[in-house]
């Protein structure tokens, strides 16, 4: 039981806090303030554009490739077009992997941030990231067997030019 909390434990200081399972998020975008390698919380009144990302029971995302410049605050509108539950996660891909490997020992963890959505079928979320750092990040379903099926695709930053 010991390590279990402190397992516990370690996912929470690694950003991912539980409570997801069944929520729908129908209350709007977290609003707790998460600073990551890909950036940081979005402040709402600082959007800049809309990207809306289809879910699809293909286990693929459309569009799967994005493009936005440093410093950009983007709102993500997904949407859940399949019949099964699914949710899109912002990371690199270093953590998407470890956190799919973690929903695979554990599928009925719940767990929530601002760099997350959850959507049952038919169903739409935001999320509103700043991303504050150059490179290619991505994001991905990291329900079990869906990453693995390649429902992933990729955010690529451009930098901001000196002097913009």
């Amino acid at each position: 039981m010991h390590r279990l909390a402190l397992l516990i434990a370690a996912i929470l200081a690694g950003g991912a806090a539980l409570a997801h399972g069944t929520q729908t998020h129908d209350d709007g975008p977290n609003l707790e303030m998460v600073e990551k390698a890909f950036g940081r919380t979005g402040d709402p009144k600082k959007v800049t554009r809309t990207i809306r990302i289809s879910g699809h029971d293909t286990m693929r995302y459309s569009p799967s490739k994005i493009t936005v410049r440093q410093g950009e605050t983007i709102r993500f509108v997904v949407a859940n077009h399949g019949k099964v539950f699914h949710e899109t996660v912002l990371g690199t891909m270093e953590e998407l992997k470890e956190h799919a490997q973690w929903m695979k020992k554990h599928p009925t963890m719940e767990h929530d941030a601002p760099y997350m959505v959850h959507l049952p079928p038919g169903k739409k979320g935001e999320m509103i990231w700043q991303f504050t750092e150059p490179g290619e990040f991505y994001f991905a379903c990291l329900i079990p067997g869906h990453f693995e099926a390649g429902m992933k695709g990729s955010i690529r930053v451009i930098p901001t030019a000196q002097g913009d």
